[in-house]
């Protein structure tokens, strides 16, 4: 077959059964191998109906800028729409993306702002932002916004669904995919769901992310909320397409298990994927385990290609760097919250507290670290050895209040994070937070990693 242009070829990717990492899994597990699309990822489907509905709208007009953040992949498929229409292409991404997404993106011909990845959604550094800017600054522009722009998940209820439907004959009983947008999950997932009572739709999720507490409680927590590495899933808001009506759980899954699982999809099934596809795998492996039993069909997206991680998963230095590369086994920061009583109470101050007061909370508690809370909030630290040079400095600040010293505020961390991933955090950065079950905060130092280390 001949096609008109590269946007042709989109769709009809195969499935793909698992071999080994499934071994001991009741049921059969199958993988959707999205890089097979033209741009390497899931994200063609949406870009080309976001762009095409744009155009039946009236949005989008000859001569125009597509504009868009982006993670990389939904900015490939836009670039390629934009080359086969004739639109020019302009795309905000955050610095934690790899490398090789960026040199993609200006291979095929768009121009990259990289923006800051620490700071809120609506700061004006934010990738989100400065793309809202410059559509705002930019005659004749487009702002796809993938996030909250319907035409996402419509494109996967209109081909991704209906693919793995036919490929699978109807038999597809449970269906797993990571959440970012949440457009492939919603569309797809709504129209399996249609097809047959009783699909079971599982989200993927990753520490750092609010989606998972926000399906099971309804509350959007902001200290679920901190820095993550996986790229493609997760979000710090809430995306209008992720539909929680068709999601039916989430499992949440650590950088270092995905990073883990990624590689082993490529080495064991000879599935050369991105890093989000590790968690989709890991994720979905573990609701299986639990859950499949003979004659269920699981089938699992994977969104792109592993070219987009070569200087990160798949490289041996920046895996041991990030503590992901360690033969040796260690325990987790779940096992030091275990190790504490029942009794046990974070050492905390409050904003409106004096300085004086923290230093002799700090003394009576003999810690060298403690957070700042208010209205039940992290907003804040201090730090003994900081907190002396600036009175050191100014000694009239004793009487000032604690907002007018303290620190950014401890980054909050995973339950499973392993001692080696926290030993390289607490190295280069203070202490870190984490959540036990119950919802407490609790802090852990070098000294809670050392002791748990020579346990």
């Amino acid at each position: 077959m001949i096609y008109n242009s590269i946007i042709e070829t989109i769709g009809n990717t195969p499935l793909v059964r698992l071999n080994t990492l499934n071994k001991g899994i009741a049921g059969e597990i199958l993988v959707k191998v999205e890089y097979f699309n033209p741009g390497n990822s899931m994200k063609d489907r949406m870009a080309i109906k976001m762009v095409e509905d744009a155009e039946k709208e009236g949005i989008l007009k000859p001569g125009g800028t597509i504009i868009e953040g982006t993670s990389g992949n939904t900015g490939m498929g836009l670039a390629l729409a934009a080359i086969a229409k004739g639109y020019k292409c302009i795309f905000t991404m955050a610095d934690k993306q790899s490398r090789e997404k960026i040199d993609i993106l200006k291979a095929v011909g768009a121009e990259v702002i990289v923006c800051p990845t620490n700071v809120a959604p609506d700061d004006p550094r934010s990738y989100y932002s400065v793309a809202k800017k410059l559509n705002k600054d930019i005659p004749n522009s487009f702002y796809p916004n993938q996030y909250d722009n319907l035409s996402n998940w419509k494109a996967h209820y209109e081909t991704t669904g209906p693919e793995i439907w036919r490929d699978t004959e109807g038999t597809i009983t449970h269906f797993a995919a990571g959440v970012g947008t949440g457009g492939s999950m919603s569309g797809t997932s709504r129209f399996l769901k249609e097809q047959k009572e009783g699909i079971v739709s599982v989200g993927i999720d990753t520490y750092g992310s609010v989606f998972k507490k926000y399906k099971e409680t309804g509350e959007f927590d902001q200290n679920e909320v901190y820095p993550y590495l996986t790229e493609g899933i997760g979000e710090d808001i809430l995306p209008k397409n992720v539909d929680f009506s068709v999601i039916d759980q989430f499992i949440k899954v650590t950088d270092k298990d995905a990073a883990v699982m990624t590689r082993r999809l490529s080495r064991e099934e000879g599935l050369f994927v991105g890093w989000s596809c590790g968690s989709a795998v890991h994720g979905a492996l573990e609701y299986a385990r639990a859950h499949l039993v003979a004659g269920d069909v699981m089938v699992i997206l994977l969104p792109d290609h592993g070219t987009r991680y070569l200087g990160k998963v798949y490289n041996d230095d920046w895996m041991r760097n990030h503590g992901f590369l360690e033969d040796k086994t260690y325990g987790t920061a779940r096992d030091i919250v275990l190790g504490r009583s029942d009794a046990y109470q974070l050492v905390v101050v409050h904003k409106s507290d004096t300085i004086k007061d923290a230093i002799a909370l700090m003394n009576e508690k003999s810690v060298s670290q403690i957070p700042v809370m208010e209205e039940g909030q992290v907003v804040g630290s201090l730090t003994d050895n900081k907190l002396l040079l600036k009175i050191i400095e100014n000694p009239e600040l004793k009487d000032a209040t604690v907002d007018q010293v303290m620190e950014d505020s401890m980054h909050f961390v995973a339950l499973d994070s392993t001692l080696d991933v926290l030993s390289s955090m607490v190295e280069k950065e203070k202490a870190v937070l984490v959540r036990d079950e119950a919802h407490r905060v609790h802090i852990i130092t070098k000294h809670d990693i050392l002791e748990a280390i020579t346990r």
